[in-house]
């Protein structure tokens, strides 16, 4: 089966909970269960986290909204690579590469990084305990990419590719877990572990690299090949982090001028056909025939209805067909027009 097919039918919608991690801003804990309770009420069913959104703090809040709902009736995803221990850390000395100062209003613990096979077992241990649940369907390996090792990626990807990868490849096998792959927020990686013989995962988790302001590499590099694969791709971060939705992030930092730029080029576009936003970004990464589902995330409940209408939002052609001629969205790539 595809990953498609251990995704909710026909519900293409679902959450990231990167923010409730604290990220950008410190965040209230009944505002975090809001919003939770909020995605479950629109009819998703489809969570994804990690242990590094706040050093455990996504997963802590998701854990505790989800255990007054059925289990047999969500998705869950977590991820490994990264262990949250007891002793705390000063968090503003943290390297996390390009994504420094991500969580500063996250909890404290100390993080370790560690992809070999006795740390992603216990990572995943963690993470039930933190999600008060008895399993865990999807399993990302995170962040393995330049953003995060720079020049050493590769070397964290080895470390990876002997642990994590074999153990997960075991636990699906068990039957323990129904799918892994990778969760990064770059392409290479992807296409590292699609050229492997030894390893078959069921999709991977590509963030903000398939949207509708950045998504050209992905196009020629990854996405025909998932599709050829039967690979699925869940899009997360489709407002790049924000910028498309009425912010100021882009890649998870300030935006430059000329993404700004960009952003109001499209937002021009939309503006004269009546379209939301949000609707043009989400309905284009759901266009390609390899996504099998989209991931942004929320920290306020009003932000999943609004999610739910962009989704529903019917666009005009005419929109795409000017999109697509003003070089805003590549040549090749699939619009909702297309299919």
């Amino acid at each position: 089966m595809s990953l498609k097919d251990k995704l909710p039918a026909g519900n293409v919608l679902g959450f990231g909970t990167a923010p409730l991690g604290n990220m950008f801003r410190n965040i209230p804990d009944a505002e975090a269960a809001a919003t939770v309770e909020a995605a479950w009420q629109h009819g998703i069913r489809y969570f994804d986290t990690a242990p590094f959104y706040g050093a455990g703090l996504a997963e802590l809040r998701l854990g505790e909204v989800l255990a007054n709902h059925p289990r047999d009736e969500y998705v869950l995803s977590t991820k490994v690579g990264r262990l949250i221990l007891d002793e705390v850390e000063d968090v503003t000395a943290r390297d996390l590469g390009e994504k420094g100062g991500l969580f500063e209003y996250g909890r404290p613990n100390r993080l370790v990084n560690d992809y070999s096979a006795d740390a992603t077992l216990r990572s995943i241990e963690d993470s039930l305990k933190r999600l008060r649940t008895d399993r865990i369907d999807i399993v990302w390996v995170h962040d393995i990419a330049q953003d995060f090792y720079g020049d050493e990626w590769l070397a964290q990807f080895e470390i990876a590719r002997k642990g994590a990868f074999r153990v997960l490849t075991k636990l699906r096998e068990e039957g323990v877990i129904k799918a892994w792959g990778l969760g990064v927020n770059r392409v290479e990686p992807i296409e590292l572990t699609m050229d492997l013989s030894e390893a078959q995962p069921d999709g991977f988790l590509m963030a903000g690299r398939y949207t509708l302001l950045d998504h050209e590499r992905a196009l020629q590099r990854v996405m025909p090949t998932a599709a050829a694969q039967d690979v699925g791709i869940v899009v997360g971060g489709p407002y790049s982090s924000g910028v498309l939705a009425g912010g100021t992030h882009f890649e998870y930092q300030k935006a430059s001028p000329e993404i700004l730029a960009k952003v109001e080029r499209i937002k021009a576009i939309a503006n004269r056909y009546g379209v939301p936003i949000k609707a043009a970004a989400l309905q284009f990464s759901l266009a390609h025939p390899a996504t099998a589902a989209v991931i942004p995330g929320a920290s306020r409940p009003e932000r999943i209805a609004e999610d739910q209408a962009a989704l529903n939002t019917v666009i005009p052609a005419d929109f795409w067909l000017e999109m697509r001629n003003q070089g805003l969205v590549a040549a090749n790539a699939p619009l909702p027009i297309d299919r």
